[in-house]
């Protein structure tokens, strides 16, 4: 095929696709240049998860009129002159493409007016090409609106996730930057709501106390920014959780690097190895750190959308911020109640709505039908019952229990360890598999709770409602990034319906890159998880033995949903070649 030279709105669609992800990209670009410009207060408003409005409005130092054309063309920026200001930027934007690449797939109006001018301007682009301007009395600031977006980009378009979880990444946007530059006023308003105020008083604890529940608010440590000796050009601060809250994945670690919102893996690493010995296996903190060095020590021009930044002492950084958590940890973290083991399914610290009882721990099984509860003493089978080769367990005879985790049984030909924690997870999959026939038993609560989860957690709750609802949760919107619990699986126990949900809608944010069919076996798998019974769990006979008659019923029950084995079997003939009696 010839080469050829793409035709500009060709090229500029293209380069659209690098900055402009979805609609919190175009929010971040425009919260970017609106602080860039000076602005203490600024404020955003969506429809349809933006794909319909996006509206950033700020009180910042404006474009003159006849600069205002200019500023819709690629690479046109204040922001640097030369290739050398590269290296001692001290703005968040600076390649002039956010507003060229946002215009080129959208309808985009532009009213901005100067600080210095008696009236401001007003520019409509649609696809990247000028429609008209006119002059508009307006005041000082910028209001820039975005409409239709992707209009000309279908492609981009259908893989747009709801309206809701959409929303939810545009107030993660919002909130983060809130959270940078404390002493600016956020607003974000979702199809005319406010969801969202920051009080722009400088006080970084307040705008905490309005991102995160009351409970885990409490358990935040503050990192000071006390100054290092070993690194006197590197500043930490910021809040990390005490050793009692916890994540499941590393998806609440939020990095900023002189106040830029960034993605750093090493850094991650950092924070979480900051934790060492401090949590529970395959659980992660929550973590605000702000990191602050001179700009000739951070390359922030290596990725399109100044996700990733590059070091120049990388390894300074990381201890700086590694030692900056554990002396925060170690000196202010209170002491909690800690039930640690290595074993997969074990919990521990346990929190402090998740009481560990060291002798006697009710299982939570599903609830048998009345009169089909198994007793203690089941008859031993035959001798001369065949083990069996695969399929069905066959009818077992609970014995005891060893180190709280595995419980003993005697069936046809020997000896069977059933690892309780996967077994109950196999229980617990098949059971909400098996929901639409059998609908899964559901534990009223006397009064509804209301669970606060954030907006970008709850638009993922949101796209699995059904699931959730199948899974026995009586889940209800309540307001803008919470949920009020009615009902909760009968199987639940004592946890705290806010850590598993929290955790559920982590694990599904984990999954956002799996087609539907997969995040949904994903959600269910998580779910069970959360919800068996622990390895360290003390369970009575009985319990034992109803947990057995659970799995012997399950079509599958010789791995749980993740695939490691729930039983091993020991035949009488491999007992009498290691007791010699051959």
């Amino acid at each position: 095929m010839p080469i050829r030279i793409l035709p500009p709105e060709v090229a500029d669609k293209i380069a659209a696709g690098e900055v402009v992800e979805r609609p919190a990209s175009v929010v971040k670009e425009l919260i970017e240049n609106s602080l860039d410009a000076g602005a203490t207060d600024i404020t955003v408003e969506i429809r349809e998860g933006g794909r319909r409005l996006i509206r950033v409005s700020d009180n910042g130092s404006g474009i003159p009129a006849a600069e205002a054309p200019l500023a819709l063309q690629r690479h046109a920026t204040s922001k640097l002159r030369t290739a050398d200001d590269l290296e001692h930027l001290t703005t968040l934007g600076f390649r002039g493409e956010a507003l060229a690449a946002i215009a080129a797939v959208s309808r985009l109006t532009l009213v901005t007016r100067s600080v210095g001018e008696p009236v401001g301007i007003e520019l409509r682009v649609e696809g990247g090409t000028l429609l008209g301007s006119r002059p508009m009395a307006a005041p000082p600031g910028t209001v820039l609106t975005v409409e239709g977006l992707f209009w000309n980009v279908p492609a981009r378009l259908k893989f747009l996730r709801s309206d809701t979880t959409e929303a939810g990444h545009i107030g993660h946007v919002v909130t983060r930057y809130a959270l940078a530059f404390p002493e600016v006023r956020f607003s974000y308003l979702n199809e005319g709501r406010l969801v969202f105020r920051s009080p722009g008083n400088g006080d970084r604890q307040q705008v905490l106390l309005r991102l995160l529940d009351a409970e885990s608010t409490r358990q935040m440590l503050t990192i000071a920014a006390d100054p290092d000796p070993l690194f006197p050009t590197i500043s930490v601060e910021g809040f990390v959780s005490a050793p009692s809250l916890h994540r499941a994945n590393r998806g609440s670690i939020e990095l900023f690097v002189n106040r830029r919102l960034i993605q750093d893996r090493n850094l991650a690493f950092a924070v979480i190895q900051a934790y060492h010995t401090l949590l529970p296996g395959d659980r992660f903190p929550i973590a605000f750190v702000f990191i602050s060095l001179p700009p000739e020590e951070v390359d922030v021009n290596v990725h399109p959308t100044k996700a990733e930044v590059r070091f120049r002492q990388a390894a300074l950084v990381f201890r700086a911020v590694q030692r900056a958590v554990h002396r925060t940890l170690v000196e202010t973290a209170p002491v909690v109640n800690t039930l640690t083991t290595p074993a997969e399914g074990r919990e521990g610290p346990i929190g402090p709505r998740e009481e560990a009882y060291p002798t006697q721990l009710s299982m939570n099984l599903p609830p048998a039908d009345a009169g089909m509860m198994s007793s203690a003493v089941v008859p031993a089978p035959s001798s001369s019952s065949a083990a069996p080769t695969g399929g069905r367990l066959p009818p077992l005879r609970a014995i005891g229990q060893v180190a709280a985790a595995y419980l003993v049984a005697e069936g046809p030909g020997g000896l069977y360890l059933i690892d309780q924690h996967a077994a109950h997870e196999r229980i617990l999959y098949e059971t909400i598999l098996a929901a639409p026939r059998r609908p899964v038993a559901q534990q009223q609560l006397l009064e509804p709770v209301a669970i606060e989860i954030g907006t970008r957690l709850a638009g993922l709750i949101a796209e699995h409602l059904e699931t959730l609802r199948q899974s026995g949760f009586d889940l209800e919107p309540f307001g803008n990034g919470a949920y009020l619990l009615r009902a909760v699986p009968a199987f639940m126990g004592r946890q705290d319906p806010q850590h598993v949900l929290s955790d559920v809608a982590e694990s599904l944010a984990a999954e956002a890159d799996a087609v539907a069919q997969d995040r949904e076996q994903a959600l269910i798998r998580v779910i069970c998880k959360r919800l068996a019974i622990k390895a360290g769990q003390v369970l009575s006979l009985r319990e034992q033995a109803e947990l057995l008659r659970q799995l012997e019923a399950c079509e599958n029950p010789r791995t749980c949903p993740h695939g490691r084995p729930t039983v091993l079997h020991l035949s009488a003939a491999q007992l009498e070649r290691q007791f010699g009696r051959e």
